[in-house]
């Protein structure tokens, strides 16, 4: 049955209705501080378009800070034949690929062994997990480069697959781990006694539920692995093997350093990474709400 209000009454509950575009001075406040950092940010990316098409003569006459004075596509094709970009861009989408994947899958297993599963020692555990996000690369290096060798992966795209998922496999198990804490137990319980194993109860329940969270995971941890320099400049040092980071700090020599070739070969080179964010950008902001509104 439907109510009907008064006039009077409309115009009180009108009154009392808070309205979004008068909120207060805070308001425009915190827009004008958002929108100066994202403009901030935003700087170092403009003088690198700026400087991509600028030749190298123009760029030491007038600095990196002049408008071009002509158009020089030069950079990008000599970036590109240089450092054979198609081949060192397969590498960083095999590595970074293999390694969203893989890390996805790991994490899921290990966090619904310590979140749903119940391992006795379980805080302990993904306590380690967390101290292991905080070590630093360069800590890890000298094992790493020691184990590689001794097991005849050195200088193989495979040996970085494996370092990576390790790597971020371990934040995923920390995330996922707290959140399958708070998993639903009568849910589980259900689907147990309809007589669902702990396979089927990992795939046909919780896999669903944990859609949206292991999607922003695929992302960041893609993300995450093709931005990566350290590990692969130890690891790969054949050319055939390289991936794109390491290839574009092969442009820059010890007392050379062609500064327009790089901001080219910067700006390709994130290209690919742009636009995968930018396909998974509805999938990533559902993850993001989805965990919110849980």
């Amino acid at each position: 049955m439907a109510v009907t209000l008064s006039p009077a009454a409309a115009a009180r509950r009108a009154r009392r209705a808070p309205d979004r575009h008068h909120r207060g001075a805070a308001r425009w406040v915190v827009l004008v501080l958002v929108t100066a950092a994202a403009l901030a940010m935003l700087v170092p990316f403009a003088f690198m378009l700026l400087n991509a098409f600028k030749s190298p003569a123009d760029y030491s006459t007038n600095g990196p800070l002049s408008w071009p004075s002509e158009f020089y596509p030069k950079g990008l094709r000599t970036y590109w034949e240089q450092v054979d970009f198609p081949e060192k861009l397969w590498n960083s989408l095999l590595i970074s690929g293999a390694v969203a994947v893989l890390g996805v899958v790991v994490s899921l297993l290990n966090a619904y062994a310590l979140g749903v599963g119940r391992v006795r020692g379980r805080l302990w555990i993904i306590g380690l997990f967390l101290l292991a996000n905080m070590l630093p690369q360069e800590a890890l290096i000298y094992p790493l480069y020691y184990f590689a060798k001794e097991a005849g992966l050195y200088n193989t795209r495979l040996a970085v697959i494996i370092i990576f998922t390790v790597i971020q496999s371990a934040f995923g198990t920390y995330l996922l781990a707290s959140v399958l804490g708070t998993f639903p137990r009568p849910l589980l319980e259900a689907a147990a006694l309809d007589g669902a194993g702990k396979w089927r109860i990992l795939w046909r329940v919780v896999l669903p539920n944990l859609r949206p969270t292991l999607a922003v995971l695929l992302v960041f941890f893609f993300i995450w692995t093709w931005n990566e320099f350290l590990i692969p400049l130890v690891m790969l040092i054949d050319n055939q093997t390289q991936t794109v980071p390491v290839a574009l700090a092969s442009l820059q020599g010890d007392r050379l350093m062609d500064a327009p070739t790089t901001n080219a070969g910067a700006l390709i080179s994130l290209v690919p990474a742009v636009l995968f964010f930018l396909i998974f950008q509805r999938t990533l902001a559902r993850g993001i709400t989805a965990g919110a509104e849980k």
